[in-house]
C-alpha cells in the first residue's frame, strides 16, 4: 500500500509558518493546533520542519531568549519528503531510520500533505487486522 492510501482516508490539510516568525509565534500555532510539527516554508517553497523536538533543543541551547529567534534557526532541514507513490513501509522505514516523525508528501514540487509516525502505524495495524479477518472468515469458511 502506497501514502496516497493514507490521504484518502486523513485528507490533505497542512500546517504551515514561514521560516522569518519567532519560534514564539510556532509555539502558538502548535499548542492551538494541537500537533507536533510545523512544515517551514519560505517563498513558497518548503526549507524544513519545525518540531516539540526542534523547539526542546533549541530552548535547551539558548534558553528562554531562543523564543525570540526565527523559526529558520531551529527547524530540520533540508526536510525530507515523499510522494504518493512512496510504499507506507518505506516510509516507516525512512522514518525510523531517520528518527523522525513527520513526512511531508510532495507531488509535482508542491506540497499536498503530511503523515506522521502515528498515521503510518495506525494503518500498519487496521490492514493487518482486516488481513486477519480475512483469514479467519475463509478458514471458518472452508
Amino acid at each position: 500500500m502506497s501514502i496516497a492510501a493514507i490521504l484518502a482516508t486523513k485528507g490533505r490539510d497542512v500546517a504551515t509558518i514561514d521560516s522569518g516568525v519567532t519560534l514564539a509565534e510556532a509555539v502558538a500555532e502548535l499548542a492551538t493546533r494541537r500537533i507536533g510539527a510545523l512544515v517551514v516554508t519560505s517563498g513558497g517553497s518548503i526549507v524544513g520542519i519545525v518540531s516539540e523536538r526542534d523547539l526542546v533543543t533549541c530552548l535547551g541551547k539558548q534558553g528562554g531568549a531562543a523564543l525570540d529567534r526565527p523559526v529558520s534557526e531551529a527547524m530540520s532541514a533540508p526536510a525530507v519528503t515523499i510522494d504518493l507513490g512512496t510504499p507506507v513501509l518505506n516510509a516507516l522505514a525512512t522514518m525510523t531510520a531517520r528518527r523522525f516523525r513527520h513526512l511531508p508528501i510532495v507531488e509535482n514540487g508542491e506540497l499536498i500533505g503530511l503523515v506522521s509516525i502515528g498515521d503510518l502505524v495506525k494503518f500498519r495495524i487496521d490492514s493487518i487486522e482486516s488481513e486477519a479477518a480475512a483469514m479467519r472468515s475463509y478458514i471458518q469458511g472452508a
